[in-house]
């Protein structure tokens, strides 16, 4: 029977096993043998952008008085 990728611990967390970070760090050295580079975002920075406006929305139609 093969190992299980992952478990859950007993505070409900899910822990990975030796056996994934291996095949993990496994694809990781052959995308730098590949020529691939591996990009440090500094903490906070996203990638998103706000392209949009506000988002009020009006639902219906004011009354006329």
């Amino acid at each position: 029977m093969a190992k299980k990728a992952s478990s859950v611990s007993k505070r409900g967390k899910e822990t990975v096993s030796t056996e994934s970070r291996e095949a993990i760090e496994a694809q990781v050295q052959a995308f730098l043998a590949n020529g691939g580079k591996i990009e440090q975002i500094p903490k906070g920075v996203s990638g998103q952008t706000n392209t949009s406006g506000p988002k009020h929305i009006t639902l219906g139609k004011k009354p006329r008085a």
